[in-house]
């Protein structure tokens, strides 16, 4: 299995490729939103080292998931915040694991609902590639190939650290 040991080094090299991406792209002032709650603190994580000044917004995707009906209510869903209008903005959308790409279909969902941004770049801390959506991050911090039975859990806010969790066994903690 392929370890993420350095959650900080792993957040730097990412700030320092989407810097080269915005460049490419001429974005200067990206709206900067995390999907609650791994990739809010990852989102503030890039905000800080990014050097961006305007408050992350927040999505809680959980009303535009598509197995909402199957899953129920998450009773621990909170509102969506977004502390500027999204319409004409390039927005930088964070997720801590993207994993089928159904996280990431829903909260572009909710972000067209509150208006038609100029653009979404997508970055994720870790990418455990088993798509069921033709949706692939522009930045990905690391790639993670795990055992059937394993998944993968980012912990914060401070320290973040990530834990591999077998079903049945002891976790192993990777720090900060």
């Amino acid at each position: 299995m392929q370890e993420l040991s350095n959650v900080d080094s792993v957040l730097d090299q990412m700030a320092h490729g989407l810097e080269q991406l915005f460049r490419q792209k001429q974005v200067t002032a990206p709206l900067i939103i995390g999907i609650r709650t791994g990739g809010v603190w990852i989102a503030e994580a890039l905000q800080r080292r990014l050097n961006v000044t305007e408050p992350c917004g927040v999505l809680d995707i959980s009303f535009y998931r598509d197995d909402f009906e199957r899953i129920g209510l998450n009773p621990q869903v909170q509102p969506s915040a977004l502390p500027v209008d999204t319409e004409n903005r390039h927005i930088l959308l964070v997720d801590d694991v993207i994993m089928s790409g159904r996280t990431i279909r829903a909260a572009m969902n909710e972000i067209f609902d509150y208006g038609r941004p100029a653009g979404i770049t997508l970055a994720a801390l870790v990418d455990l590639g088993s798509r069921e959506l033709p949706i692939q991050p522009d930045l990905v911090g690391r790639r993670l190939a795990l055992a059937e039975g394993q998944r993968v859990k980012l912990l914060g806010p401070e320290p973040l650290r990530l834990e591999v969790r077998e079903r049945g066994a002891s976790k192993r903690g990777l720090q900060r």
